[in-house]
């Protein structure tokens, strides 16, 4: 799959391009369906965190960027429905939007709605779009509680490993809620065992066919394990 990982969505002229680019046409000509779940797993707050995301109305409108069409794939409810409801969707879509919020409560509702077993075997030009936790998860390995301290009810550490790179995002966050220290993120990149990212709200991390590019207007590092 081609990928992108972003802290923060869309949030400048060279993310949207590295966007367009992955796609290979316009947004407008391009179809989606947006993931909110790992919204839910972040505790009071996390239904309107899904509804923003949904209705486009968040900071970085990942849903709002005028796509030709936009269906919500909400994974908790997957397991419950057939295959064939929901599989074709997935497997005709041009990108998976999949939003922020707890990594742990994402990791486990993607392996369990069968969403994971699927992904390896989606057409080459689908594009897997994650922001903040939603990126995380694309990772190997995202280090456990140590990013995601939520109280959940179920949860797992099972990444997905689209990729062979780890990200922590926003890096010098400006959002109202507290910052990690530089020092707190280069101790969560050494107990990694594969290079680790922190990037920015403006910064964005690009893979097409294992070719790794850094799309930034802000700032970012990497540590290497």
């Amino acid at each position: 799959m081609r990928v992108l990982l972003t802290s923060s969505g869309i949030r400048n002229a060279s993310i949207d391009k590295a966007l367009v680019d992955l796609l290979g046409k316009p947004i407008a000509e391009s179809n989606a369906l947006c993931i909110p779940t790992a919204a839910y797993g972040t505790g009071s707050g996390g239904a309107s965190m899904a509804y923003q995301f949904i209705s486009g109305s968040t900071f970085s409108p990942m849903s709002g960027l005028g796509w030709k069409s936009l269906g919500v794939l909400e994974l908790t409810a997957l397991p419950s429905i057939k295959d064939e409801y929901w599989i074709p969707e997935v497997q005709e879509t041009d990108a998976l939007l999949v939003w922020g919020g707890s990594p742990r409560y994402l990791c486990y509702w993607m392996r369990q709605s069968g969403l994971a077993d699927l992904l390896p075997s989606l057409r080459p030009e689908t594009v897997y779009v994650g922001t903040s936790g939603g990126a995380m998860v694309a990772t190997p390995d995202f280090g456990g509680t140590t990013y995601d301290d939520s109280d959940l009810l179920v949860g797992s550490d099972n990444a997905l490993g689209l990729v062979d790179f780890s990200v922590f995002p926003h890096l010098h966050r400006k959002d109202g809620l507290p910052e990690t220290p530089l020092a707190e993120i280069e101790a969560w990149a050494a107990g990694l065992s594969v290079p680790a990212y922190a990037i920015d709200d403006d910064t964005a991390i690009k893979v097409t066919n294992g070719t790794v590019e850094v799309v930034s207007e802000g700032d970012w590092k990497l540590f290497t394990p």
